[in-house]
C-alpha cells in the first residue's frame, strides 16, 4: 500500500494538468501539489491507520487515496484530539 501512495504522489505532483480533482471539487493543480507536498512519514503512518480502520467499500480507490492524503496535513492532528477526548469519557 506505502508504494502505491508513493506512486500516486508522484504521479499526481508530476501532472501537467491545471486542475485535480480532490473529492469530487477540482481544485487548482498548484494548490493540490502544494499540500501533497506537506506530507511526511507521520501522515503516511496517519493515512494508513484511516484506510486499516475504514469499514466502507470503496469504490473509487485512486481517487479516495488521494483525498485522503490531500487531507491529512489538515486533519490528522483533529483527528488524535478527538481520540484523545473520547478516551478520556469512555474511560
Amino acid at each position: 500500500m506505502l508504494r502505491e501512495m508513493l506512486e500516486l504522489l508522484v504521479d499526481t505532483v508530476c501532472s501537467k494538468r491545471r486542475f485535480i480533482r480532490i473529492a469530487g471539487d477540482d481544485k487548482p493543480a498548484e494548490v493540490v501539489k502544494a499540500q501533497l507536498m506537506k506530507l511526511n512519514s507521520d501522515h503516511l503512518r496517519f493515512v494508513l491507520m484511516c484506510l486499516k480502520e475504514n469499514t466502507t467499500q470503496v469504490r473509487n480507490v485512486r481517487q479516495y487515496l488521494l483525498a485522503t492524503l490531500y487531507n491529512a496535513p489538515m486533519t490528522m492532528h483533529s483527528s488524535y484530539a478527538a481520540r484523545v477526548q473520547h478516551d478520556f469519557k469512555t474511560g
